[in-house]
C-alpha cells in the first residue's frame, strides 16, 4: 500500500498534472481579491461608455463579500479542472496494462482502489486549502473577513462537495473503460443533481446545495439547513468508495 500510493504521488508529480493544478489555484487565490479590488477602478474606466449607452453607473461598494464571491464562483471552475486532469488516472492504466504486474504479484486490488482515492483526495484537499487560504489572507489584509457568517462552515461545506464529486470519479473510474466514460459519468451525476435541485422540496436533500457557501456568508440561510444534504453527500460518498472496491474486484484488466 505504502508503495502504491508513493508510486502513485510519484505519477502525479511526474507528469507535471500537479504543477498545473498549483499553478491554476494559486492563480484562483489570487484572482478572488485581485478582481474585487479592480473593481472600482473598471467601474471608472468604464463609466464613459456606459453613460454614452444611457447607463448611469453607480458607486461600488467592495468589500471582503466581493472577494468571496468570487471565490465561490472560481472554484467550482478548479474542480472542474481538476475532475479532467484527475478522470485518467485508472483507465489509462487500463490501457497500457500496468496494473496487470502488481495485481499478480499480489497487491490488493482494494489496495490500488484506495491509494488512488487517498491520493486524490488528499491533493484536492491541500489544492482547495491553498486556494482558501491566499484568499483569506488578502481579505484579512484588505479588508475585514468577520463580515462574513459563518465563512469556515461554508469553506468546509464546498470542500465536502468536491470529496464528493470525487468519490463519484473513482466509482466510475472503477466500471468504465475509457476517461471519456468517466467524465460523462461523473458528470451526468452532478448535472442530474443541480437538474434536481430546481424542485424546492428535494434541494435540501441533495449534495448539490453545499455549493451555496453564499447564503451561508450573507446570512440568507441557516446551517441547520445542510444537515440533510451533509448526511447524503457522506453516505454517497461511503458508498461509491464500497461499490468502487467491489466492482475493481472484479474487473478484468
Amino acid at each position: 500500500m505504502r508503495a502504491f500510493l508513493r508510486k502513485e504521488w510519484m505519477e502525479f508529480c511526474r507528469t507535471g498534472r500537479l504543477l498545473i493544478l498549483l499553478l491554476i489555484f494559486t492563480l484562483f487565490g489570487i484572482m478572488n481579491p485581485a478582481l474585487a479590488k479592480l473593481t472600482p477602478w473598471l467601474m471608472e474606466t468604464l463609466s464613459e461608455s456606459l453613460v454614452d449607452t444611457g447607463l448611469v453607473p453607480t458607486a461600488v461598494t467592495i468589500d471582503a463579500m466581493t472577494s468571496w464571491a468570487q471565490f465561490y464562483k472560481n472554484i467550482p471552475v478548479g474542480l472542474i479542472i481538476f475532475i479532467l486532469i484527475s478522470s485518467g488516472g485508472f483507465t489509462a492504466e487500463y490501457q497500457k496494462g500496468t496494473l496487470i504486474p502488481v495485481v499478480t504479484k499480489g497487491l490488493s486490488r482494494r489496495k490500488i482502489v484506495l491509494a488512488k482515492a487517498l491520493v486524490m483526495f488528499a491533493t484536492w484537499t491541500a489544492l482547495y486549502l491553498l486556494c482558501f487560504g491566499i484568499t483569506y489572507g488578502y481579505n484579512a489584509y484588505f479588508w475585514d473577513n468577520g463580515i462574513a457568517s459563518d465563512l469556515l462552515l461554508a469553506a468546509v461545506l464546498t470542500w465536502l462537495f468536491g470529496v464528493w464529486v470525487i468519490a463519484l470519479l473513482v466509482f466510475f473510474s472503477a466500471i468504465a473503460q475509457s476517461g471519456t466514460q468517466v467524465l460523462l459519468g461523473t458528470g451526468g451525476v452532478v448535472m442530474g443533481g443541480y437538474i434536481l435541485s430546481m424542485f424546492p422540496k428535494l434541494s435540501t436533500f441533495l449534495p448539490v446545495k453545499l455549493m451555496d457557501g453564499m447564503s451561508l456568508l450573507q446570512g440568507a440561510d441557516n446551517p441547520d439547513h445542510y444537515s440533510a444534504s451533509i448526511a447524503v453527500a457522506g453516505l454517497m460518498i461511503l458508498l461509491c468508495m464500497v461499490l468502487a472496491v467491489v466492482f475493481f474486484d472484479r474487473k478484468r484488466l
